[in-house]
């Protein structure tokens, strides 16, 4: 998708959360593209050098890659004078660990300049080589979709909820290690990055919110009950969200409605980006998630949207991700819209066996939906592919990660 954007396009932005590989992604585009040249502002001298003399650092002939652009947001104006100037494509390719439209003191977001492509930490597709299709194959295909089926069971899928996909926890041998590194890193990403972008007063406000959602990940995102659980004020706990969302932590999934009107107002449902730092939040480990009473099904909802989420990112065509609840209270987790307005269905169940109430939800989205409805799927920890009437399948979870576009 880089190599893509560079070809057509003048400024190409990397953005995500740190220890995604914005950085080696980077690097890899530029020493395979000769006469690039890379800026690292997170190295304070290249810092006060861009500062003084923003101009002067952007001026290059070739590629130039800098990195971590928002912590010297000032160069975007002279990266725009550059590119008015000399409007070849692949000019600039910049990486980001901060929400660039969202950051306040951003003086040009580059309109009609630039393409930004979202990475998210690694899918299971990415983890396991996997083709990651699911989401292309049920808009081309709908009920009919060919899916492999699978060997997984329930606790295989917590196991890799549990794990996550920042490289760095993905790759330590035990929990017991990922959690250092996840603890680590909330720390320094409250303590460095937030403030960074904004002057928060009580840092430690911040991390007793993020435990919070953490163990309400999957749910409604009801601001003013947070902020009375939490003893803070509405606005505080709206600003504090925002600055998570514009970091990578978290993200709003809107609700869907037939009617634009009532979307803008719903209430969205929360999804903390990567299903291994929620759960270590939300205190839930190995031995927790095998008692019966573990609150599993919010991880696994997580999870599951999570890498829908990942897959939108490089689905063929444009589709955005929503959840949607009618005033009688019925749900279905993830719906997702394509720009013509076609919908899919997603429910998640944290069993390994499946029963025809689950399927409540979609059958309501369906009649709400009509004709754009194309599929509804239940999915699963169990191991089969079944049907439950027209347009309606339970698949394995796998199916996400194993399924062919």
């Amino acid at each position: 998708m880089v190599w893509e954007a560079l070809a057509d396009t003048r400024v190409v932005v990397i953005n995500g959360a740190r220890q995604v590989g914005k950085s080696t992604l980077a690097l890899s585009v530029a020493q395979r593209t000769p006469g690039s040249r890379e800026i690292y502002l997170d190295q304070a001298a290249v810092r006060a050098a861009a500062r003084q003399d923003p101009d002067g650092v952007v001026h290059h002939h070739g590629l130039l890659v800098i990195d971590e652009i928002q912590r010297v947001p000032d160069l975007l104006l002279s990266i725009k004078r550059e590119v008015d100037a000399d409007p070849r494509p692949g000019r600039y390719l910049l990486t980001g660990s901060a929400r660039l439209l969202g950051l306040h003191d951003l003086p040009d977001a580059l309109p009609g300049r630039s393409e930004t492509i979202e990475l998210w930490p690694l899918s299971q597709g990415e983890i396991d080589g996997r083709p990651d299709g699911f989401v292309d194959a049920v808009f081309r295909s709908g009920a009919d979709t060919v899916f492999p089926p699978s060997s997984l069971r329930r606790m295989d899928y917590l196991d890799r909820a549990l794990r996550g996909g920042y490289p760095e926890a993905v790759h330590r041998p035990t929990h017991r290690r990922r959690a250092r590194f996840l603890e680590s890193y909330v720390s320094d990403l409250i303590n460095r990055d937030v403030k960074q972008i904004s002057d928060i007063e009580r840092p430690l406000d911040m991390r007793r919110l993020l435990n919070v959602l953490c163990g309400r990940m999957g749910g409604l995102l009801v601001l003013d009950n947070i902020g009375r659980d939490l003893g803070l004020p509405r606005s505080t706990v709206k600003r504090y969200v925002d600055l998570l969302d514009l970091v990578y932590l978290v993200r709003r999934i809107p609700a869907w409605s037939s009617n634009a009107t009532t979307r803008a107002v719903a209430t969205p449902k929360l999804l903390v980006v990567d299903s291994g730092l929620g759960a270590h939040l939300a205190g839930l480990t190995p031995s927790r998630v095998t008692d019966i009473t573990a609150p599993v099904g919010p991880l696994m909802e997580n999870f599951v949207l999570g890498e829908l989420a990942r897959q939108l990112t490089w689905s063929e065509e444009p589709v955005r991700l929503h959840h949607y609840r009618d005033r009688d209270g019925v749900e279905v987790d993830a719906v997702l819209e394509r720009a013509s307005g076609e919908i899919v269905g997603i429910e998640v169940k944290a069993a390994e066996t499946v029963r025809a109430e689950d399927f409540q939800g979609l059958r309501s989205l369906s009649r709400k939906a009509g004709e754009r409805f194309v599929a509804g799927f239940v999915m699963y920890a169990g191991r089969d592919v079944l049907p439950f009437g027209d347009g309606m399948r339970a698949v394995p979870m796998s199916a996400l990660w194993e399924t062919s576009p």
